[in-house]
């Protein structure tokens, strides 16, 4: 008798979340599956942007080829653009090009266009920025033009800003995955709240309900005895069409379920400063905007000495004896003689971590002042830092790449599978 009352129990708790997961699937199916679509198409950016235009990213050497200096480099990049090196990246492989990131003089604050830093104060002394006016958010910095450059001529190679048919798809797959395009038309669609906003506050609320569907989703599959996992964990190719189309929905959906519920928890943090905040309170790792900002470590500025600053070669030599293994560098140029000089080295592979090894160095002496290794810092640090790369899969290189490619595949394919099967049901009654 009591195995009955359980039974009954279970059968009805699952047909509750079996009635809870299929609303969630018609309210937000037809989003879910644009924003999967473009998601599965953007998650190989980078390399399809690079497939597009081999010439910009690597160049023709010889064994043992000389490449010029970084500074010959930036000294050079200056001529040609007018603008102020930010950054300059070196790859580990001799066969790609160097990146500079360079802020132009249209993109400077009107003291800095001036002549003046920011503040009033020279250089030289470290003085901070002044404070924006209280209810006002400080535009955001600019990024910059990056400017891909052959280390061994010099050459231009091409930039950031050049057009081509390729970038403006993949930025009209970003547009539809972030706003459902909307942010292309001009005149707001619903009072004043801007398109880009609507956008947002709709892929978002799909996503979170995308999320919810998983989890019901894992609760309607999770089998009473477990002798019929089997039975939920393979498709049998040789029935009907629906009942292929429904261990499809299953089958597919319980393999990819952790990948798109980590796709699923990160993704409305860029639609809703509410849930930004929840996230990272919940990982204990939140700041609120009055909240003083970290000081940049600062190199010790020689007495009665011209001020002059070491050769990036230097700083990299300097990092390489702290961090041996092979990567990609990023070296930062402070604007402000009093600030360090940051390094950022990422290993490189086909399973290689994404995340970024800091190396804060006195720039006149290449003395280290800071280091910040990423393997070192709390778990709970280390994935509030890593929400962007567990929402595109750039954590372990292509490897990760290659399997949020397929689960966002899948997840493209669930709204269509599970509509067909609630279809089927519904001819039945």
């Amino acid at each position: 008798m009591k195995h009955k009352q359980n039974h009954s129990t279970w059968l009805s708790l699952r047909k509750l979340f079996n009635d809870i997961h299929l609303w969630l699937g018609l309210s937000s199916g037809i989003i879910v599956l644009l924003i999967c679509l473009s998601g599965t198409i953007y998650v190989f950016n980078t390399e399809i942007r690079e497939l597009a235009s081999p010439e910009a990213y690597h160049v023709n050497y010889e064994a043992g080829a000389a490449k010029l200096s970084a500074e010959q480099l930036i000294d050079g990049v200056k001529r040609e653009t007018g603008g102020q090196v930010m950054s300059v990246k070196i790859p580990a492989d001799p066969g790609r090009s160097y990146v500079l990131t360079v802020k132009m003089p249209e993109d400077a604050k009107p003291a800095e266009r001036n002549g003046q830093k920011e503040g009033g104060k020279s250089g030289r002394t470290g003085a901070k920025a002044k404070k924006s006016t209280k209810g006002e958010k400080a535009a955001p910095p600019s990024r910059g033009v990056q400017y891909m450059v052959d280390p061994y001529n010099g050459k231009i190679l091409a930039s950031s800003k050049d057009k081509s048919g390729v970038a403006d798809f993949m930025q009209l797959m970003f547009s539809l995955h972030r706003w459902l395009l909307l942010d292309r038309i001009e005149e707001p669609l619903i009072g004043e709240l801007p398109n880009r906003k609507l956008g947002s506050y709709i892929s978002g609320t799909a996503t979170i309900l995308f999320t919810l569907g998983v989890i019901t989703g894992m609760v309607i599959w999770f089998p009473r005895r477990i002798q019929a996992w089997r039975q939920g964990l393979k498709i049998k190719w040789d029935a009907n069409w629906k009942r292929i189309n429904h261990d499809l929905h299953n089958s597919l959906g319980f393999y990819s379920c952790v990948f798109l519920f980590l796709m699923g928890i990160t993704g409305p943090q860029w639609s809703f400063e509410w849930y930004r905040t929840g996230l990272r309170k919940s990982l204990g790792t939140y700041q609120s905007e009055d909240a003083p900002k970290p000081e940049t470590p600062k190199s010790t500025i020689p007495e009665n000495q011209p001020l002059k600053s070491l050769m990036l070669a230097d700083y990299i030599r300097t990092v390489d004896q702290l961090l041996d293994y092979k990567g990609d560098v990023q070296v930062s140029i402070p604007v402000d003689s009093a600030d360090a000089v940051l390094v950022n080295k990422t290993q490189t592979g086909f399973f290689a971590p994404v995340a970024a090894d800091k190396i804060y160095l006195d720039r006149y002496t290449s003395a280290v002042i800071k280091t910040e290794i990423f393997s070192e810092k709390p778990f709970n640090e280390r994935i509030s830092g890593s929400i962007k790369a567990l929402h595109v899969g750039d954590i372990y290189g292509k490897f990760s790449k290659i399997i949020y490619f397929l689960a966002c595949l899948i997840a493209t394919s669930l709204p269509v599978t599970g509509t067909l099967i609630w279809i089927n049901k519904m001819k039945k009654r």
